[in-house]
């Protein structure tokens, strides 16, 4: 065993070893405390880490156990989730979807309704022929918005450990743009060939990808198979009444159920 480390996270101190807070050396825990990435010190000499330390407990019960115990009333998964995001432990990312999804079904009734909307919009960008040699170039890019809708809050907070905005470089959970429980507004552009990468970013341009498959979303038939996979794999299934099932794909309003 190696020596006790108290820590001060947002606060709250904590104690507990170098083993426990290295034992994935991929983590963020695990750069900070192999001397990857330096680490702040509070006025009385412990490790400070700016984060909820309410919420810690759970992390380092989790690298402690490897389980990812919650009380059965526990009403913080939004803030768990940014927290999981930030820490970086892959197991841990893992077993919060999977508790997501365990109580997504426990879930009664649902409903889910996604609105689509599509248009092209031209786009100008500068390209570096040569050194000091620029050119002028346009080209045409197929803008997406998807406002979805759900009475299962706990699935659209499934559908957000899933689907990913590409943006500057980094992609970045879509859970953050929840308005309220129960509304997710997208927007995102389909790649366009030529277009140079900063372009994006100076023409504050997200991209959206599906995780961790690694897939990008350039069309609204993928869009809508994606949406699909995941919620029928949380117990959904397609509205007979609306749309019919022959034009579900081509459809702008769709509409899924659940009954339990």
């Amino acid at each position: 065993m190696s020596e006790p480390i108290t820590l001060n996270v947002g606060g709250k101190l904590y104690t507990t070893s170098l083993s426990t807070l290295t034992s994935f050396p991929d983590s963020m825990l695990g750069a900070m405390f192999s001397g990857k990435i330096p680490t702040k010190k509070d006025s009385q000499g412990n490790c400070f880490i700016d984060r909820d330390g309410k919420i810690f407990r759970y992390i380092l019960n989790f690298l402690r156990t490897s389980y990812l115990d919650l009380p059965e009333d526990f009403q913080e998964m939004g803030l768990l989730r940014r927290e999981v995001d930030f820490y970086q432990i892959q197991p841990l990312i893992e077993a919060l979807q999977e508790k997501e999804v365990e109580l997504s079904k426990a879930e009664k009734n649902a409903m889910l309704n996604i609105t689509l909307d599509q248009k092209t919009q031209t786009v100008h960008f500068t390209v570096r022929e040569a050194p000091q040699i620029y050119s002028l170039s346009s080209s045409n890019m197929e803008v997406f918005s998807a406002h979805i809708f759900s009475t299962s809050c706990l699935f659209l907070k499934l559908l957000g450990s899933k689907l990913y905005y590409c943006f500057n470089g980094n992609l970045s959970s879509i859970s953050s743009y929840l308005q309220d429980p129960n509304h997710l507004n997208l927007d995102w552009v389909a790649s366009v060939e030529g277009l140079p990468e900063e372009e994006y970013t100076k023409q504050n341009l997200k991209r959206l990808w599906v995780v961790p498959d690694n897939k990008q979303i350039n069309s609204f038939q993928v869009f809508v198979e994606e949406v699909l996979k995941i919620a029928m794999s949380d117990g959904f299934c397609i509205d007979s009444s609306h749309p019919h099932t022959s034009d579900f794909m081509n459809n702008k309003i769709i509409r899924l159920i659940r009954y339990k």
